[in-house]
């Protein structure tokens, strides 16, 4: 490998799911895009932002489908890296049941679905999948409950992903990033109390951007990290090192 060269991304194929609403799935699909990679980018709306109309080839999907997840991959014909940014939370609606079950049919299962479909993909190129966890995969979070518990599965099947493909030479890791300014986090955002908070926690003082998500998951699908497989790595301005 030449360190010079690790993040040339040129030939590659990359899938970024969960990439519409112009958050990280849209800062990840524009830094592969830049070093080089051919991308295609998912999403629940009929169109992505406006910004990334027409900049890549787009499927709305519903991860939560596997029969959707199957028709997509089969319409792939090879891919190096999948991103797997897709996500719901529904902060202060999630004790209920019918909502608990939705946000863990599209954060958990749906990471079930992408993975199923994409096996054959990834065994053929030696690539890698990075999924996107969340720092509430070790914290509990009384305001998103169902978020959290299906971030901590997403950070524990990642390993066990890692551990069921690493023979097949395919690399799984993961990104918890910390509070990054999404339309997902435009809630907490807008409460001061909340807002302030995090500032007075985070070492970085500040809250995050996606593109401070983008770099650390191009880091994972290079060949920087080909010995890196079933981490979960705190993207977080260090709130979490407190």
């Amino acid at each position: 490998m030449s360190f010079k060269t690790a993040f040339d991304f040129s030939g590659w194929n990359v899938l970024v799911i969960g990439a519409s609403r112009g958050g990280i799935g849209s800062a990840v699909a524009a830094g592969f895009t830049e070093c080089g990679a051919s991308v295609r980018i998912t999403g629940a709306e009929p169109e992505p932002i406006a910004a990334d109309q027409g900049r890549y080839p787009y499927t709305q999907l519903d991860v939560a489908d596997p029969d959707a997840v199957r028709r997509m991959a089969e319409g792939i014909p090879a891919l190096d890296v999948l991103v797997n940014c897709a996500g719901i939370a529904r902060r202060d609606e999630e004790y209920d049941p019918a909502v608990f079950a939705r946000v863990l049919d599209v954060n958990l299962h749906g990471l079930l679905h992408l993975a199923n479909a994409f096996k054959t993909h990834l065994v053929a190129s030696r690539g890698a999948m990075i999924n996107i966890a969340s720092m509430y995969s070790t914290y509990g979070s009384p305001r998103v409950p169902a978020y959290g518990a299906s971030k901590a599965a997403v950070a524990q099947m990642t390993k066990s992903l890692a551990l069921a493909w690493a023979e097949h030479g395919v690399r799984v890791n993961a990104i918890a990033p910390g509070f990054i300014v999404t339309e997902q986090s435009a809630r907490g955002r807008a409460d001061p109390t909340h807002y302030q908070r995090v500032l007075d926690r985070t070492p970085a003082g500040r809250w995050g951007q996606p593109a401070d998500i983008a770099g650390p998951v191009l880091f994972l699908a290079s060949p920087a990290a080909a010995f890196i497989t079933g981490a979960v790595l705190p993207v977080d301005g260090g709130y979490t090192a407190v």
